[in-house]
């Protein structure tokens, strides 16, 4: 049959120029399609040949083959799949608006079939990616049971193709692809194997291809003899390890293997601390192997440089080794596998943000994390524990950012606290159970580091009345208490922020009356204090909270707290001056002596030098900067200096 010449739709003509300039990232990607489309067809195949034998025909081994040609500068891709008919062809590549497995898949789904196949996506699109190596397409095709109905179709892509009819003695489609002179590297077996191990390794069916190797004759040292003829073998090798363990049930796949897999996905040399492996069905349906890895990835506090994420494929073929949309970015450390069967092959990195499935996916992934990790809290303390210490300051990010889930994982949440011992951590549950009853809120800390939390002077009323206070050490703690006001009715309050109540009513009658004496004695100094410092502090008051210490900076109940403004600094952010309060011990003898030296002199120049001092070592103990560290010392030398003389005399 003579060849006939037919133009492209306009629409195939316009789809053929996005798939060769934007709509795939990487050339690579032709070899991944068509060898997708050629796994459908053999699914197709091997599903009919259940209620039709005769589709088998001799060839009952099902394989892609791919077949480099240097001389010709070819690369074919060969299946023994379902093949398909000169009007298939035409409609499912000379149009658009059809496909081949799209219509089979609607057609299984109206019958209602059961077993049907997973097949991989629209032979159409996948099929134009070959132009983008290519400058001319061959392709050779026979529907299994046709033996006399083969067609040729070949296009340059230019908008015209030509068909004609052929003879082919096996079933199934060749697609040869007539290399452009700067894509031959695609002949180069090493370039075939890394695409194929890449995109590919996991396709069910067998891609093999024949190896060339020369060897040469060798003297007994192993030394090659000069002048032997080489000696030349083609020997058919399979590329892919058809090893898709997520797609296995649990019970066939050995902890071994696990493990092996694990170490493949993560490029990490330590054994996961958590496997979790399970399928989903339903309206979305998706397998997943997630795996928790046993510490922090240096990567994990730098998104961009991270190789190694959560690798998404479509029915069994590579998509991308890191697919964010998959998982929230609180869960980051995650590693392993999500394979859908629901996705588009050629889904793009835009669609996955607005993509329905990929949200319910997500939603199923975050739901079983969240759930395997209170779990280990409950039955494997220890060994959540050690997931804590690694992902605690990471996975705290989503209290502020995952409202659905908020209350999963606020259980989630681990803190040490003043009266434990360094290294043990409660949850909020235990640190709520263990309140004492006259106890009416959660006390909690923020600073630098427990050394820090433990030397500060707002612990002191706490301690004496043996109330535990949680330690929030993360600068994300800062963000935590943000989002997290209460538990359990209970309110969250900073001990450095605000008043503290810690009385009983009974103890508080007494207390208020302590304090309007207190108020009394020492307000003419509280008074002088305040216009000492002017606008470095927002007010001078008698504190309830020290016992030990002679002074302490405390915020308003709703201001910035001194952690969150030296984290915020650190980043850069221009701050207004913050003004805090000055709490003084009355009890302290320093004040006593500070309230006996203006009774007498109101004006005695030492006042103003001990305010000074006052202040700047309420500056240390909250652990900010004083404001000139060299007139601090001078101070502080001077003061030692009278002491010393006053100890010799």
């Amino acid at each position: 049959m003579t060849a006939t010449s037919k133009p492209f739709q306009t629409e195939v003509q316009q789809l053929l120029d996005i798939v060769i300039h934007s709509l795939y990232s990487h050339k690579d990607i032709f070899l991944r399609e068509l060898i997708s489309n050629a796994s459908d067809a053999i699914d197709r195949a091997r599903f009919e040949s259940l209620s039709n034998n005769a589709i088998l025909e001799d060839d009952h081994e099902w394989k892609i083959k791919l077949i480099p040609d240097k001389d010709n500068k070819t690369l074919t891709i060969q299946d023994n799949g379902i093949g398909m008919s000169a009007q298939e062809v035409e409609k499912n590549i000379g149009t658009i608006a059809s496909s081949g497995t799209r219509n089979f898949l609607a057609q299984m789904k109206e019958q209602k079939t059961a077993a049907a196949p997973e097949l991989i996506g629209q032979f159409g699109v996948g099929f134009y990616a070959a132009f983008m190596v290519a400058d001319r397409v061959t392709l050779t095709t026979r529907p299994a049971g046709a033996p006399d109905a083969a067609t040729k179709w070949e296009s340059t892509g230019s908008g015209t193709y030509t068909i004609e009819t052929v003879s082919k003695q096996k079933r199934g489609t060749s697609i040869t692809l007539h290399l452009k002179e700067d894509m031959e590297e695609y002949l180069e077996e090493w370039k075939l194997r890394k695409i194929v191990k890449t995109y590919s390794d996991f396709v069910e069916h067998p891609i093999t291809m024949d190896i060339r190797r020369e060897e040469v004759s060798r003297d007994e040292n192993g030394k090659a003899i000069e002048g032997a003829e080489k000696r030349v073998t083609l020997e058919e090798e399979t590329l892919n390890s058809r090893k898709a363990i997520w797609s296995r049930p649990k019970n066939e796949v050995s902890d071994e293997e696990y493990t092996e897999f694990y170490h493949h996905v993560s490029h990490d040399f330590q054994d996961p601390a958590e496997v979790i492996h399970w399928n989903v069905e339903g309206n979305t349906e998706f397998r997943a192997l997630l795996y928790l890895p046993p510490r922090a990835m240096s990567d994990l506090f730098m998104p961009e440089t991270r190789k190694h994420g959560v690798h998404l494929y479509i029915r069994r073929v590579f998509i991308t080794n890191d697919c964010e949309a998959l998982v929230p970015h609180y869960l980051r450390f995650l590693r392993g596998v999500v394979d859908s069967a629901d996705l588009p092959l050629n889904i793009s990195r835009e669609m996955f943000q607005d993509d329905r499935t990929i949200r319910v996916i997500r939603n199923n992934i975050t739901k079983k994390i969240l759930d395997t990790l209170s779990s280990m809290k409950e039955r494997n303390r220890e060994k959540y524990t050690e997931f804590w210490t690694q992902f605690g300051g990471v996975l705290k990010e989503g209290i502020h950012l995952d409202t659905a889930n908020r209350e999963k994982l606020t259980e989630l949440l681990l803190f040490e606290t003043s009266n434990s011992e360094p290294g043990q951590l409660v949850s909020l549950h235990e640190y709520v159970e263990a309140m004492p009853a006259q106890q009416k809120e959660i006390y909690y800390l923020t600073g630098d580091s427990r050394a820090a939390l433990e030397n500060s002077p707002h612990l002191e009323a706490l301690k004496s009345r043996n109330y535990d206070v949680l330690f929030m050490s993360d600068p994300i703690d800062e963000w935590v208490v943000q989002s997290l006001p209460t538990y359990k009715e209970k309110a969250l309050k900073s001990i450095a922020k605000g008043e503290m109540k810690l009385d009983s009513e009974e103890e508080g009658k007494k207390r208020e009356q302590e304090r309007q004496e207190n108020e009394k004695e020492y307000k003419d100094l509280l008074g002088a204090i305040k216009e000492a410092l002017g606008d470095k502090v927002k007010a001078v008051k008698l504190s309830d909270r020290l016992t030990d210490s002679a002074c302490c900076l405390v915020a308003d109940e709703f201001s910035m707290g001194v952690h969150m403004e030296k984290i915020l600094k650190a980043m850069h952010q221009d701050l207004p001056p913050a003004r805090r309060i000055l709490e003084v011990n009355p009890k302290h003898p320093l004040l006593q002596a500070m309230s006996n030296l203006h009774s007498q002199n109101a004006k005695h120049a030492k006042l103003a030098e001990y305010t000074e001092l006052l202040y700047d070592q309420a500056l240390l103990t909250a652990g900010l900067p004083v404001e000139d560290p060299l007139r601090f010392t001078h101070r502080i030398s001077e003061l030692m200096a009278s002491q010393a003389g006053s100890l010799s005399s």
